[in-house]
């Protein structure tokens, strides 16, 4: 546990740290937002840029998707370690702003020609720029978040929820750019993520005593601490339902754009309708973000997780059997119900079983490595279900196996009256204090 000298701890020293807080809450605020609007400029209507402006097929889109899923898989263990390492220091983050900066001309004259002309080597291209830059960055800039918000002690769910904001109001502007011309989202996408960067710089972290206590911690996590993860059947437990449930969801839902614009009469009105819908739909689920701490502390980590499956499995369901626009648009709705209860269980999970310090490589393994490795699997085997059965058979199987996972979680996440108990040490000592984050 961390001793405040008597100076450190007097109302004088107190006053420059609150301020300190709040600027930094605001600041890594503003740093989700703008991520998430750089990120939406370039990904809300990533399928329907393949499927009508470069001209793939669903099944090769959900091969692109794949490949995808793999690059995330070789870069969260580097990215999860390497962040845990560090701490509260930004330079990973700094490395992400860097490649944020170039998304546009790298999906203009790069990504794009690539998988026009030589469809394998844009596979491998694309899948590691789009997993260092954003799929895996955002999981990285989340724990950061995350990490923040217990040295200065708010909830992480109030600075998520600008994240969500940004990109409701990036997607509302990325369906009239992309009408105009689909190069226009990725030149603006280039031009917030200057704004990020900016943001980034300004967040510094003050309190020499405890930063320096944290520093300590990050530096003495080693490769043996993530091999240890290995034994702890609380890992395995997050992992087969990250696997099964929510990787199967997230398959559905990078390709539930292409599929809504289907029911239109036009691809432009789908676009259209879509863009707005969805701008709808995260403003509520930047709402959720709010309120998800509340409901997730009342019924616990675990709980929370089990209720995030029942809505998942109830929304592919519902996609598999409804056909109307207006219908199909309340169910898309769903995800702001489910998206923020699952992102606040998922970490307060991680909190409540495992060890503080290496909460990064928890959620980039557990978690994000978990959920590309089970889409990069999924997203072929759903590819050849559109293609051949259509979307709506291929929805009710994949509704029946996230129900059926997420009954088996039932019994194989570890309850949280257990905590930490009986999981085997990781490293020399565990350190439970506030500068173990």
């Amino acid at each position: 546990m961390t001793v405040q000298s008597p100076a450190a701890s007097s109302p004088a020293a107190a006053a420059p740290a609150r301020g300190r807080r709040r600027l930094n809450f605001g600041l890594i605020s503003a740093a989700l937002f703008m991520f998430f609007v750089t990120w939406s400029l370039s990904w809300s209507l990533f399928s329907i840029w393949l499927t009508q402006d470069i001209g793939l097929t669903p099944g090769r889109s959900s091969l692109v998707i794949g490949a995808n899923s793999i690059g995330c898989l070789v870069t969260m263990p580097v990215y999860g370690f390497l962040q845990d390492r560090l701490g509260l220091r930004k330079n990973l983050l700094y490395w992400i702003g860097a490649l944020m900066l170039l998304v546009g001309p790298v999906y203009i004259y790069v990504y794009g020609p690539l998988l026009k002309a030589h469809f394998a080597l844009g596979l491998v291209v694309g899948s590691a720029y789009l997993a260092m830059a954003f799929a895996v960055a955002v999981a990285t800039l989340e724990s950061y978040a995350e990490r923040l918000s217990r040295f200065h002690g708010f909830e992480f769910g109030r600075a998520r929820m600008f994240g969500s904001l940004g990109w409701a109001a990036a997607t509302f502007l990325a369906g009239r750019l992309f009408t105009i011309d689909p190069d226009l989202t990725f030149w603006a996408a280039s031009g917030t993520a200057v704004v990020f960067v900016g943001l980034l710089v300004a967040i510094r972290v003050t309190d020499g005593r405890r930063a320096a206590a944290v520093d300590h911690a990050a530096a003495s996590v080693s490769l043996a601490d993530v091999a240890a993860l290995l034994r702890y059947p609380a890992f395995w437990g997050l992992l087969l339902f990250v696997v099964a449930v929510t990787a199967t969801y997230n398959t559905y839902d990078a390709m539930f754009p292409s599929y809504f614009s289907s029911l239109f009469a036009t691809d432009a009105d789908g676009n259209r309708m879509y863009s707005d819908l969805n701008s709808v739909q995260v403003f509520l689920e930047a709402g959720g973000m709010a309120l998800a701490p509340f409901l997730v502390n009342r019924l616990g980590p675990k709980k929370s997780l089990l209720v995030s499956g029942c809505i998942m499995a109830t929304r592919i369901f519902l996609s598999g059997i409804v056909t109307d626009p207006v219908a199909i648009s309340a169910v898309k709705l769903l995800h702001a119900v489910e998206l923020p209860i699952m992102l606040i269980a998922i970490f307060k999970y991680v909190n409540r079983h495992f060890e503080p310090r290496l909460s990064s490589t928890i959620y980039l393994i557990g978690f994000q490595m978990a959920t590309q490795a089970g889409a990069a699997v999924i997203s072929p085997l759903a590819g050849l279900g559109y293609d051949r059965l259509g979307y709506a058979p291929t929805y009710l199987a994949m509704s029946a196996l996230v129900a059926s996972f997420t009954l088996v979680s039932v019994f194989t996440l570890r309850a949280d009256t257990k905590g930490t108990h009986g999981l085997p040490a990781v490293g020399a000592a565990e350190d439970r204090s506030p500068a173990a984050v």
